[in-house]
């Protein structure tokens, strides 16, 4: 039944593009047909192309009757501007449909035949209809031309588009830009998917900063289908700020800001800016009623692992990336102020590691003339891991190149180097690359980026 409501909606709309009063009637009621009245008044020829956006109602149809209050092209535009999009065609199909159905009643109604009250449209949605100096619908749509006839219905033109009850709230909110547009119906699916509060909170009036990823930013972290609702909940609200941010308020250089789901770290240079290293901010400061909106083209996954839990997980017979390095870090278990692994599985610490792969500790040892991580000195041991280590979360997008101070000297970055480099203070010789696909691993306390040699210190 809903399908024909639709056919019908092209049809009595299409009437009404055509006629521009009541006194085409004659004997026997309107001759044209649909689409030929449709493609004659221009004032309604954006909604006609909204109408033939969907192939299912563009059926002509003859039997039931309907009204059709039908919004102007200047009351698109001034839709358009309300939802900050620039055509008709960067609304999700779906968004579209519901609007355009909330502007289509059963039964042929007439302006005298309007009264105080609502009139239920085909969607099941209210519209609130006054008639006291003209009619006008939910309070500020006023009918400009009344009583357009159809074959099949009456048309009446209006002010203002009428949006329906649903989708009103949205309106505005840094919910709009996204909701209203066709690059992040993957973000609206997850909003939807989500604990009704992450709706709620995004929609208050309490201002706030929305970090909004594209459907090809859900792509490229992964994300083909959507997880659970608790790793929904999580993720979301890793992207939601407490507090309005514009783009000018970001500092240079590195810095880090808490979200509703935790904190983000933030690298602003000649660049752009970046959110954990891999995610670019691609365009910023949309403005909303109730904060900003900034779009990234790389979801943001909280971490929920520390760098020795990451270590450990990728050191497994299926993964094992690592082995050598959890060995490393294990032999300095107990040794005080150089227990690394403590420091490594530490939730207060706050670490960068440049972790050397399996073949990286082959290599070394081979040079060494050893077989085995337990071979070498435990001081010269923990020398070379601290080596690996700084002091502070750096990812690839702080990086620069220059000196590096870790926990044992400084080691050299060159980021100019294809790939980008890290040379060990020992000599120009010892020189690893660093790996583009392993970048950036976050951890609840550091980063991880991954190389394919053992650095040494002087």
């Amino acid at each position: 039944m809903k399908s024909n409501f639709r056919y019908l909606l092209i049809a009595v709309v299409s009437a009404s593009l055509a006629l521009t009063s009541c006194d085409d009637d004659d004997d026997n009621g309107p001759s044209q047909n649909i689409v030929q009245l449709a493609q004659a008044n221009t004032n309604l020829s954006t909604l006609e192309d909204a109408l033939e956006r969907f192939p299912d109602i563009v059926t002509t149809l003859s039997g039931s009757e309907f009204t059709v209050f039908a919004p102007s092209n200047s009351a698109l535009e001034e839709l358009l501007e309300a939802v900050g999009q620039s055509s008709l065609n960067d609304i999700p199909d779906d968004v579209l449909r519901e609007i355009l159905e909330y502007h289509v009643v059963s039964g042929s109604t007439r302006s005298n035949e309007l009264s105080n009250g609502n009139v239920t449209t085909v969607g099941g949605e209210a519209i609130a209809v006054t008639t006291s100096g003209g009619v006008k619908l939910n309070g500020s749509t006023s009918v400009t031309t009344a009583d357009v006839s159809a074959s099949n219905g009456v048309v009446h033109i209006i002010d203002k588009v009428l949006v329906p009850p649903s989708i009103q709230p949205i309106i505005g909110t840094v919910v709009a830009p996204a909701y209203f547009n066709k690059q992040f119906t993957t973000l609206i699916a997850a909003v939807k998917a989500a604990s009704p509060s992450i709706l709620t909170t995004l929609l208050s009036s309490e201002e706030k900063t929305l970090f909004a990823p594209t459907n090809d930013a859900f792509t490229a972290a992964g994300i083909t289908t959507l997880p659970n609702q608790s790793t929904l909940n999580a993720v979301l609200a890793y992207h939601v700020m407490g507090s309005m941010v514009t783009s000018s308020a970001i500092p240079t250089g590195s810095s880090e800001a808490e979200t509703l789901g935790g904190n983000i770290y933030l690298s602003k240079n000649t660049s752009g800016v970046f959110i954990n290293g891999t995610s670019k901010v691609t365009k910023t400061d949309i403005q909303a009623t109730n904060g900003v909106v900034h779009v990234i083209d790389r979801v943001l996954i909280p971490p929920s692992e520390t760098i020795a839990e990451i270590a450990t997980r990728l050191s497994t017979a299926s993964q094992p990336q690592f082995t050598q390095l959890v060995a490393a870090l294990a032999r300095t278990q107990g040794e005080g102020a150089n227990d690394l692994l403590a420091a490594a599985a530490s939730s207060t610490s706050n670490l960068t590691v440049f972790a050397p792969t399996d073949a990286a500790f082959q290599e070394l040892y081979a040079a060494l003339g050893v077989t085995s991580i337990n071979e070498i000195p435990l001081n010269t041991l923990v020398a070379v891991l601290k080596h690996h280590i700084v002091g502070g979360r750096l990812f690839s997008s702080d990086l620069t190149t220059g000196s590096v101070e870790t926990l044992n000297g400084n080691v050299s970055v060159n980021v100019t180097a294809n790939p980008p480099t890290v040379t060990g203070s020992s000599g120009a010789s010892n020189v690893a690359n660093l790996q583009a696909s392993l970048l950036n691993i976050h951890a609840t306390n550091g980063v991880i980026h991954v190389i394919d040699k053992v650095l040494l210190p002087q």
